[in-house]
């Protein structure tokens, strides 16, 4: 029989601050290393490795399920596989698996026909590195240069370098210090890039021109306010360069001439708090989406030459959300969600309502794929759903016809007829319905066993997608819901608005009713649902087990943002002076101290039973500081009054998105698996 050692437990160490006439103590604060980003000292380093022991000395009895679940997940993966090859220009370019790589090959061929040239070697380039990311990489209009850029340890923090396809050499070029964004300027050897500041933020967009010494590089632009990120982007017409720059409710955008980057830059329209807006072109006319007069966008028009002239040219709507606007030679096309289902719209130039590109289920995710020519005849969309793989097709635009060019195979074999997938709403406490996707083997035996996820922050929403990784637990007998809470955009801009600063415990009380609710409706039982969340969705996992601990039968939270109140009180960590549209100020409004407080799932730890949870965090992490992770499991370990298990594993080597390769990243996902099955007595139960 195996007997599981003794937990760490963190020493507690004096430590309280003090806002608006409050003391907080904070006996676990000494687990921020004072040296962060560098992480040396002794007794952190030693605290964190204990308990990676103890994960690995808890999940040790259970790793023959761990390499089945991980054996299963990767059988259901093509592992010698090509993305469908798209044109630009005069080269069609696509990516490719070998048997066994955990990183792609980036490749090319004439687009008129002729020899495929591998333009870029991930596997190469990672090899003997413990995490190797590609950031963002682009090929001069005149097809000569690729600019990539890597990130080798987690941090975030990228390093671009440029290539010469023509004769595979790098030129000497190392741009160090950026999030991974760049873009190349018209005449092919001009290079715009943001660079990040020492609180990791971008502040500043640059330009390098190849064979120059980095120094001398030209300052476009920099960013006063301390809140705001600037990021760099090209409109589809490839006319204009746009320079952005905002923060998580207020944007601003300037233009720069393609082929003249270092002219007088155009301001579309100035910054104005709650304001956003986002540009195209097409032939001198800015096209412009914006919540100016309503949550769920617009479209107006403008003259590049009087940009802050703006035309309605569709009006807002509270049944359709605006998401994003593209612009083709021939026609543009706009992107929203219309009760919360994907919707995409093609519209003449000219005028009239736009002809709507129609899906077959009544629940699915699709959307414009990889589209990078402005002249085109044809669409390439993507399509999944709950129960369809990964699809990927083309749309003819002048007569509706599809082409289906690519559907995502699972070579140890999937059968859509064996699952079902269901669109529910529930009412929570306030009488607002929450819709649910929920996805189940045909057979399940309700009340069965329940994986709930769910995120809502940062109007990011949740798409009702296709995961070759879920029907390890579908087969198992477990059903999958997504809580489409507020906090994300899943309905709309209101339903994010609704889940943000003042409102943001109603994100918390959506998710416990939902799970509620499941259980009113038959699918499942208290202490029969598993729960899963990362980031903010963290957060989310914190709130719920303080909240509603008897619900839940697992709990894994990745990367979990819990200390809320102490990160919004630091204005040196590298998001938060951002942050505070999202969740408010605690340092000059003491009614935002007091909302954190409340909630804040480290602050709000307190003696009572909570159930099995799994923990992870990344020492390199620059979203979610390790310390918030590690922290809040030291608090758990000494207030808690039960016997359930409590892991924490921290990823030594990488940061907020744990392990690189799809394959490191697949063992993960085992890893939590097995640790829920295990958690709800499903570990034995054969798939």
């Amino acid at each position: 029989m195996n007997t599981l050692p003794s937990p760490p437990v963190a020493a507690r160490r004096p430590h309280s601050i003090d806002h608006h006439g409050v003391s907080i103590e904070d006996p676990y604060a000494w687990l921020r290393d004072a040296g962060y980003p560098d992480v040396t000292d002794a007794d952190v380093l030693a605290y964190l490795n204990a308990e990676n022991a103890y994960f690995e000395a808890a999940m040790a009895p259970h790793q023959a399920l761990v390499d089945t679940l991980f054996k299963e997940m990767r059988g259901r993966i093509k592992e010698a596989d090509e993305s469908v090859p798209q044109r630009d220009g005069d080269w069609l370019y696509w990516r490719s698996f070998d048997e066994g790589a955990q990183y792609r090959k980036w490749w090319r061929s004439p687009a008129a026909g002729g020899e495929r040239h591998l333009i870029l070697d991930e596997p190469a380039l990672a090899e003997g590195k413990e995490y190797f990311r590609l950031g963002a990489m682009d090929v001069s209009p005149d097809g000569r240069l690729l600019a990539y850029a890597i990130d080798d340890n987690g941090s975030e923090r990228f390093t671009i370098r440029i290539k010469n396809l023509e004769t595979g050499e790098h030129l000497p070029e190392a741009i160090e210090g950026t999030l991974g964004g760049f873009l190349f300027a018209g005449d092919g050897v001009s290079l715009l890039y943001g660079l990040v500041n020492e609180h990791w933020r971008i502040d500043v967009a640059k330009l390098h021109r190849l064979g120059t010494p980095i120094a001398e590089d030209v300052e476009l632009y920099r960013e006063a306010d301390e809140g705001f990120q600037v990021g760099l982007g090209l409109t589809q017409s490839r006319r204009w360069i746009a320079i952005g720059t905002g923060d998580h409710v207020t944007s601003e955008v300037r233009l720069l001439p393609f082929d003249d980057p270092t002219a007088a830059p155009i301001l579309v329209a100035e910054r104005k708090p709650g304001r956003e807006y986002d540009v195209e072109e097409h032939d001198g006319t800015l096209f412009i989406r914006t919540n100016d007069t309503h949550t769920n966008f617009r479209l107006v028009t403008a003259p590049v030459e009087r940009p802050s002239e703006w035309t309605e040219r569709i009006a807002p709507s509270a049944d359709f959300y605006l998401t994003d606007v593209t612009t083709f030679a021939g026609f543009f096309v706009v992107e929203g969600r219309e009760h919360g289902l994907d919707r995409i719209y093609l519209h003449d130039y000219a005028g009239g309502p736009g002809k709507q590109i129609d899906f077959p289920e009544a629940s699915y995710s699709a959307g414009l794929d990889d589209n990078p020519e402005y002249q085109v005849a044809k669409l390439r969309l993507s399509y999944e759903s709950m129960v369809t793989p990964g699809t990927v097709l083309d749309y003819d635009v002048a007569t509706g016809d599809r082409t289906i060019l690519k559907v995502q195979e699972i070579p140890s074999g999937y059968d859509a007829s064996q699952y079902a997938t269901e669109r529910l709403e529930i009412a929570v406490r306030d009488g607002t319905r929450v819709p649910v996707s929920v996805v189940y083997k045909r057979d399940f035996a309700r009340p069965g066993p329940l994986y709930l996820y769910g995120y809502g922050a940062y109007g990011l929403a949740i798409e009702p997608g296709f995961s070759t990784s879920r029907l390890s637990l579908l087969d198992r007998g477990m059903a999958f819901a997504i809580a489409h809470i507020r906090g994300g955009d899943d309905l709309g801009q209101q339903w994010y608005l609704d889940g943000k600063l003042e409102k943001r415990t109603n994100t918390f009380h959506d998710f416990v009713d939902v799970a509620r609710g499941l259980i009113e409706r038959g699918f499942t039982q208290a202490g029969r649902i598993a729960i899963t969340g990362g980031s903010a969705g963290g957060e989310l996992m914190g709130a719920a087990i303080n909240d509603a601990p008897e619900l839940w039968g697992a709990v894994a939270a990745h990367v979990p943002f819990v200390d809320v109140l102490n990160t919004m009180l630091d204005p040196t960590l590298p998001l938060t002076p951002g942050e505070w549209p999202e969740w408010g100020n605690p340092i000059e409004d003491k009614a935002a101290f007091d909302l954190i407080r409340s909630y804040s799932p480290y602050d709000n730890v307190r003696a009572q039973a909570y159930p099995p949870l799994l923990v992870t965090a990344g020492l390199n992490d620059p979203r979610v500081t390790y310390w918030e992770p590690a922290k809040w499991v030291a608090k758990l370990r000494t207030a808690k009054t039960d016997t359930n298990l409590l892991l924490l594993k921290t990823n030594m080597g990488a940061g907020h998105g744990g392990k690189s390769g799809r394959f490191e990243s697949l063992r993960e996902t085992a890893e939590e698996f097995a640790f829920i099955l295990w958690q709800l007595g499903l570990d034995r139960q054969a798939s």
